[in-house]
């Protein structure tokens, strides 16, 4: 293979892993230990790492899966398609390899994630596996999750409530309501990273039967979700600092960011320059995140 076969290789691959989406899945691991650290004054390394691998791993996983299983399906047509162009659709990659590489996402993260139920007990494994399991039941299976109105319930749940509270357990060895509470906070940026896919590519998906909220629901209320899921979250935080500790109070200086994205999806037409927004909508969970961290620690300073 030469150089240039290599590189060409290289790109298609991380084309197909979405490189944009996975502070998506890292983001609440981070949030999560860092309740944990202020909490108990201690942190695992070695778990963190395993966590975030194993975070990773499963949105790998979700992204080639999903990637081969549309164009299996025919959702994805290369001509009409308003989103980033996808590697096996395009003919970059082959059905199989991305298939294998889906199968070898899936079983590194099932590898990991039972090292870290041994960890943290049987609490973990459940998490685990039913992360594993709608992962691939995302693109997969008679009734794709993808294919329904249930994406963001499954993002706010899977890559919010669950992965805050999961690190939060294996740090420390409970649950706990603020990291439920910041969960479920988290979890709604990530939800609206999906909206955004959605609402750009409803016509698509419309003909391909797709039944996503933007397909059954209609723009108008994805624009209402979308605008519900991004600034739900900093009506939360008030309640958290009142709570938890001031510290809180700094995710609020993310809110004119998430009032501008509001306002570009509700104003801008469909299209190809949603993809920039999307990957915008990540970066707004990624600096949230980073914003709670930064109190979290400075909160501690003072504690």
């Amino acid at each position: 293979m030469t150089a240039s076969s290599a590189s060409d290789a290289l790109r298609h691959w991380l084309t197909a892993i979405r490189p944009r989406t996975l502070p998506v899945a890292v983001v609440p691991v981070i949030v999560g230990t860092a309740l944990a650290w202020r909490d108990t004054d201690a942190l695992s390394g070695t778990i963190f790492a395993a966590t975030v691998i194993a975070a990773l791993l499963i949105q790998v996983a979700t992204n080639l899966h999903n990637d081969v299983s549309d164009f299996e399906r025919g959702a994805d047509d290369p001509g009409t398609r308003l989103g980033p162009r996808r590697a096996t659709a395009e003919g970059w990659l082959t059905a199989g390899a991305v298939r294998r590489g889906a199968a070898l996402a899936f079983a590194g993260a099932g590898l990991v994630g039972l090292w870290l139920a041994w960890q943290g007990g049987w609490p973990i494994l459940a998490i685990g596996v039913a992360s594993i399991a709608c992962a691939w039941g995302y693109s997969g299976g008679a009734k794709p999750i993808a294919y329904s109105s249930l994406g963001e319930l499954f993002v706010w749940l899977f890559f919010g409530v669950a992965a805050v509270a999961g690190s939060y357990y294996l740090q420390t060895g409970r649950f706990d309501s603020t990291a439920l509470t910041a969960g479920a906070l988290l979890g709604l940026p990530a939800a609206a990273v999906l909206v955004v896919n959605n609402y750009r590519d409803r016509d698509n998906d419309r003909r391909a039967g797709r039944r996503t909220f933007a397909v059954v629901f209609g723009p108008r209320a994805s624009r209402i979700e979308y605008g519900v899921l991004l600034l739900a979250p900093f009506l939360a935080l008030p309640v958290l600092a009142l709570a938890a500790g001031p510290g809180w109070w700094l995710g609020l200086l993310a809110l004119p960011w998430a009032a501008r994205l509001v306002y570009r999806f509700v104003t801008l037409p469909p299209g190809p320059v949603f993809n920039e927004l999307l990957a915008d909508t990540a970066r707004l969970q990624l600096v949230l995140g980073a914003l709670i961290c930064a109190g979290l620690f400075v909160g501690g300073l003072r504690g």
